[in-house]
């Protein structure tokens, strides 16, 4: 999935998520359509990382955890021999699987209804132990309970394992833009009018999974992996190992308003402040649409008028988490 979060700080637990789980298929096809596919650089660094160690890890079955219409999925698993797809949401799965696409053995990609702590093992079909070799979320892991999650994890894993985790955080308009002062201003006050409509994980995904709990961290640890093999990376933020990368695909790319407004628009706080104001939705008094005016106005008091012109640019802070289970000895 890429979409802003929700966990309590410091909690090894998260309130069950409800705004995506109950996502229509036609929220997910908007979903879909709307949200960016992440850059190579990052599906690299997880590969590399997954490969390296000793006890490398293999390329038979890749497991993408909360995939939403299965983006990363989609992206991952033409490496892998076998790819499957999880999210508990019917609207994200039916979306997924009338996308489709196919592993690097040509065989379909599998898109499966279920939650981050069972990990399949509720399907007609469940995942067996020790199968997989790669566990992946994508802006996902703040909706999960991770108490759950680990140990769920540790059992699916082969010995060798990796689990990758991802999320962004803050938006930031490249300065150099023509009145970039003005539109940061904009999009900051937008962020604060939806701050009632945001909840822990939201907040949670914005610190950087700094909070995230991990499996050696947990009350009851999960010893199954190496707390040796953990690696934190930064994108656009004062301790980025990642410099001068931008995380999301087309993110070096000026975009237009319309697409802004839609992109936007896919968030969770904006879902729940549409579910509580039914009466603004399409309409100016919507909250999306009045970030695009107040956007629009800054790009025209700068200048701006051809519709090159009236295009953005911005870096969006970000993280990676990848740690190994541990092998056989």
């Amino acid at each position: 999935m890429s979409g802003v979060a929700e966990t309590n700080h410091g909690s090894t637990s998260t309130a069950k998520e409800t705004t995506f789980r109950s996502y229509t298929r036609e929220q997910g096809e908007a979903y879909a359509q709307n949200r960016l596919d992440y850059n190579p650089h990052l599906y690299q660094l997880i590969v590399d990382y997954h490969q390296s160690h000793p006890q490398s890890g293999k390329f038979d079955t890749v497991l993408d955890i909360g995939c939403g219409p299965g983006t990363a999925t989609r992206t991952l698993a033409p490496r892998f021999t076998h790819a499957i797809g999880l999210d508990p949401s019917e609207g994200m799965i039916t979306n997924a699987r009338s996308i489709g696409g196919l592993s690097g053995s040509s065989e379909p990609i599998r898109f499966e209804i279920s939650t981050a702590e069972d990990l399949g093992k509720d399907l007609t079909e469940p995942i067996p132990d020790g199968s997989v070799d790669l566990i992946t979320a994508a802006t996902a892991a703040h909706w999960f309970d991770m108490t759950g999650f680990w140990p769920r994890a540790a059992q699916v894993l082969k010995p060798g394992g990796t689990v990758a985790l991802w999320t962004s955080g803050s938006l930031t308009v490249d300065p150099d833009m023509p009145n970039a002062t003005a539109i940061q201003a904009a999009l900051d006050k937008f962020l604060q009018r939806l701050r009632d409509y945001s909840v822990g994980g939201n907040r949670h995904a914005a610190d950087l999974y700094i909070d995230l709990p991990l499996p050696w961290t947990l009350e009851s640890a999960v010893t199954e992996f190496d707390a040796t093999t953990f690696v934190r990376k930064e994108w656009n933020t004062p301790n980025a190992t990642e410099p001068g990368l931008s995380f999301f695909a087309e993110q070096r790319r000026p975009v237009g308003l319309d697409t802004i407004e839609k992109m936007m628009g896919t968030m969770s706080p904006v879902t729940r402040w549409r579910e509580a104001h039914p009466d603004a939705v399409g309409t100016e008094q919507d909250i999306v649409r009045v970030l695009r005016r107040e956007m629009e106005s800054a790009l025209l008091e700068s200048g701006a008028k051809t519709d090159e012109e009236m295009k953005l640019r911005g870096r969006a802070s970000a993280v990676l988490l990848m740690v190994k289970k541990k092998g056989q000895s």
